[in-house]
């Protein structure tokens, strides 16, 4: 994949204004099993499509709880994701110890992307290699944020990344009307339903390649995964899938890692947000 002169380096520009590592690094998220995130006025959802490298091995991880009232999914390199993931609960940890209040969650999403920024700047460094959905409730309601490798960071209505995410972007803007006045149930369903559509049209979902973690007014959050989640696939069982599912290449694995795609579908511009890379 390499190109020219100007791509070794994340300081280099390109005389068309381009840095081509964090090109690279967004591609990267692309190349990872899809996430779809999606909120109500009461409840926010993400839902992740897990992956297992062999036979040999358990499913990977992709929702990771972060405090109380904030939890992510992953779309790109896992041991980068690691990496944020402690960060996030630390600076959480410190609210809690300096303020006696959760942190919220726009603030912290501010500071990842601050973060994220630092690496896209410095020479010796690398971006960051994975895209993030962000899940939270605080005073100020339901929130999904994207974060991308270039340290950008939107606030999202619903957002889908990774590979094959265009299709679930697309059943997310169909149906964007609907979600506002969801209940919690009915959310986790429209979220597998985008998440469904990313699969070739062989593959199903099951209860080890799927999870779903929510949060919202009345709940912390939470994570379901294995048995917890078959009766909510049990509910969209027989549905036929949206026209075009299923019809889009996966990306080449070059790594055996995870990413995530960073379309803009369904967005709204987070203040302040810097550009983005996963």
């Amino acid at each position: 994949m390499f190109r020219n002169q100007y791509d070794n380096d994340v300081t280099v520009w390109s005389p068309q204004g381009r840095i081509h590592q964090i090109e690279y690094a967004m591609e990267a998220v692309k190349q990872g099993s899809a996430t779809v995130g999606l909120k109500s006025k009461t409840y926010a959802v993400i839902v992740a499509l897990k992956r297992a490298p062999s036979e040999l091995s358990a499913h990977q991880k992709k929702i990771l709880p972060i405090d109380e009232h904030i939890g992510i999914s992953i779309a790109g390199l896992t041991a980068d994701a690691r990496l944020l993931c402690k960060y996030m609960r630390t600076e959480c940890m410190n609210s809690r110890y300096a303020y006696d209040q959760p942190l919220p969650v726009g603030r912290l999403v501010a500071m990842v992307g601050n973060k994220s920024q630092i690496a896209t700047q410095r020479y010796g460094r690398r971006p960051f290699g994975v895209g993030l959905l962000i899940a939270g409730y605080d005073e100020k309601g339901t929130h999904i944020y994207q974060t991308c490798p270039s340290a950008n960071y939107f606030d999202c209505k619903a957002m889908a990344i990774g590979a094959r995410s265009q299709s679930a972007r697309t059943y997310l803007e169909r149906n964007l009307d609907k979600f506002t006045d969801c209940s919690l149930e009915q959310l986790i369903l429209h979220g597998l339903r985008a998440l469904r559509d990313t699969l070739p049209n062989e593959v199903s979902l099951t209860t080890k390649n799927c999870s779903i973690g929510f949060v919202g007014v009345d709940k912390p959050f939470t994570i379901y995964a294995d048995d917890n989640v078959q009766q909510y696939l049990q509910m969209i069982e027989g549905e036929a899938r949206s026209s075009g599912a299923g019809t889009e290449e996966e990306p080449k694995m070059d790594q055996g890692e995870d990413g995530g795609g960073s379309g803009m579908a369904v967005d709204e511009p987070a203040p302040g947000g810097p550009d983005p890379l996963d």
